[in-house]
């Protein structure tokens, strides 16, 4: 086995550090999409809305009054502002599972704005292995809507009815103005007691009511003004015609078409929040701590360290060791002949004594070198070996090494 082998890691950390990156990106944009997705999406699902281009929705009649320079908003939420100067005619396009007290919110949170409810009509679904385009739908049928999710505080009690009929055009006026007014096959009406019929079905009830003395308004066939109405020049025309008359017969400035009922809101939640100001700010600064404490335990922990050798190789660690022994077998007090003689060498030749010198002879011209008042050194060399214990082992030893110190000037 090569040392390579022998020496590598398991895991590259540059990799492990990248996947960790791309796993901490995709989880809070996933959590961001989810915060935020009705909010971006396109909208093109085959719905009955304003952002769908299928028979269903609404975005034709969007297109074309915005081509015409009217004022059209598209709400994501509910607005709770009036404004004095701008009221626009808020059309609510609700569906089939559309509850009766999401649409008394709406109404409440506009308080004195024009109001139109087109109310459903088709029912959509895709046909398995059939070729279409995006956001189109391959068939519908219709369905009545139930008068429940018209909620009674509002409009009273109402009856919704789909009478077998042919397509025809009917003369209407409305805000002073006459137009003509296509109504498909199998038109849907709507009748009540609180009901004023602005246009008449061709079997009894309203195409188009009014309720009471209010701004508010029932469209009941919603085939008048989407998609499907703009499959020929004729009926295009006479939508245009009847939702300009509605907002001038109301007296709005301009169109907002709501979303919310059709699950594109942006509503009111912590997840949101985290991602919008001023709340942005908080979620950006948890996560840089985040990164920011990955990175300390990256940087504090690191690679694996290699395993260190169980005796280092220096000189500091042989005397350590050899000292260790000598400790261990209790053999302090032997080495007091080797010390002293050490400390006679050294002392000897850095100070260039004489040669032909014996041991006391050295020491005698040792003592020469010495200060007054020191202790001579060869009495501390004869008093050294004959120590009893370890402490007065020590002492003498410290005292040799004073006198080396101060001769030799160093430590």
């Amino acid at each position: 086995m090569n040392d390579t082998a022998a020496t590598s890691d398991g895991f590259n950390p540059r990799l492990i550090a990248a996947v960790v990156a791309i796993g901490i990106v995709a989880f809070v944009a996933l959590w961001a999409l989810i915060a935020l997705g009705p909010q971006v999406s396109s909208g093109n699902d085959g719905g009955g809305h304003a952002l769908s281009k299928a028979a269903p929705g609404y975005a034709g009649i969007v297109d074309l009054v915005e081509r015409a320079g009217a004022d059209v908003d598209l709400r994501r939420r509910v607005e709770t502002t009036n404004y004095e100067e701008y009221e626009p005619l808020l059309v609510l396009t609700p569906t089939h599972r559309t509850r009766a007290p999401e649409i008394a919110e709406l109404l409440d949170a506009q308080r004195s704005t024009a109001a139109l409810i087109v109310l459903p009509k088709w029912r959509t679904m895709a046909v398995p292995g059939q070729t279409q385009k995006p956001g189109w739908v391959s068939a519908g049928f219709p369905t009545r809507p139930p008068a429940a999710m018209l909620p009674p505080a509002h409009f009273g009690e109402v009856e919704i009815k789909a009478a077998p009929s042919k397509a025809q055009e009917v003369p209407a006026r409305l805000a002073g103005r006459s137009f003509a007014a296509w109504l498909p096959g199998n038109v849907q009406t709507i009748t009540g007691d609180n009901l004023e019929t602005l246009i008449a079905g061709p079997n009894g009830g309203a195409v188009l009511a009014q309720v009471g003395d209010r701004d508010l308004y029932i469209l009941a066939d919603p085939d008048l003004i989407n998609n499907f109405a703009f499959a020929s020049r004729e009926k295009a025309a006479g939508g245009v015609m009847l939702i300009d008359a509605i907002a001038e017969y109301a007296d709005a400035d301009g169109l907002a078409f709501d979303l919310t009922l059709n699950g594109f809101g942006g509503q009111r939640s912590l997840l949101r929040f985290a991602f919008v100001p001023p709340f942005i700010g908080i979620t950006l600064c948890l996560i840089a701590a985040g990164l920011l404490a990955l990175w300390q335990a990256w940087m504090r922990f690191g690679p694996a360290l290699n395993p260190r050798r169980a005796i280092p190789v220096s000189k500091a660690a042989l005397i350590a060791n050899s000292a260790d022994l000598i400790r261990q077998a209790r053999r302090e007090l032997d080495g007091a002949d080797a010390f002293v003689k050490s400390q006679r060498i050294a002392i000897a030749r850095r100070l260039h004594a004489p040669g032909g010198l014996d041991d006391e002879a050295t020491d005698r011209w040792i003592d020469k070198h010495l200060g007054a008042g020191s202790e001579p050194f060869s009495s501390l060399a004869r008093r050294l070996p004959l120590a009893r214990n370890t402490h007065e082992f020590l002492e003498g030893a410290q005292a040799l090494h004073d006198i080396r110190k101060d001769l030799l000037r160093d430590s």
